[in-house]
């Protein structure tokens, strides 16, 4: 049973993914927040998703699986818009440990899913918080106009940065509880 809520709403996530680009370069005063709508509807497709799937009984393997693809596609796309539109090294650095993070915990988990130990990595508070703060600071990178007199686009660089030390930090965590796994053979 593919096409239910939950994946409905991950399918439409990756949907978003081209209307984002485009609008992200459109020559527009309005091209940016449309473009942050847009990533900001899809975060929030990403917890929804989740939350109707356990909510409903319709949690799925197919489901499990194109989630974080999902996820992994629309993060690592602004990210590299960002860096593309804001090629200082903090940006650049910051953008290359969340994509290398996100990476690497996606091979972890898939070797220890070929081991039947999968359940060792699930998903943490602390990797819920690092999400929360990379979705808000990204959102922030996207819209990059000031909001009456909020600094919006220094206030997403600190979120992004923050985002990426809680990215190394979780990271540390999923292979600290997976080491014992890995180094068993």
């Amino acid at each position: 049973m593919v096409w239910h809520l939950p994946n409905i709403m991950t399918f439409s996530r990756l949907a978003m993914l081209p209307v984002f680009v485009v609008a992200f370069y459109l020559p527009f005063d309005w091209a940016r927040p449309v473009a942050c709508f847009i990533f900001a509807t899809a975060a929030l497709t990403d917890w929804a998703d989740g939350f109707f799937a356990r909510r409903m009984g319709l949690d799925s393997r197919f489901g499990a699986f194109i989630d974080p693809v999902a996820d992994k596609l629309i993060v690592a796309t602004a990210l590299v818009l960002i860096v593309q539109t804001d090629a200082r090294w903090f940006v650049a650095l910051a953008a290359a440990v969340i994509i290398g993070r996100e990476l690497t915990i996606s091979a972890l988990r898939e070797w220890l899913s070929e081991t039947g130990m999968r359940a060792k990595v699930k998903v943490s508070r602390l990797g819920k918080t690092k999400t929360a703060f990379q979705m808000t600071g990204l959102s922030f990178l996207i819209y990059r106009q000031d909001l009456w007199s909020l600094p919006i686009y220094d206030i997403g660089l600190l979120l992004i940065v923050i985002a990426a030390g809680l990215t190394l930090w979780s990271m540390f965590d999923y292979w600290r509880a997976a080491w014992p796994l890995l180094t068993s053979e």
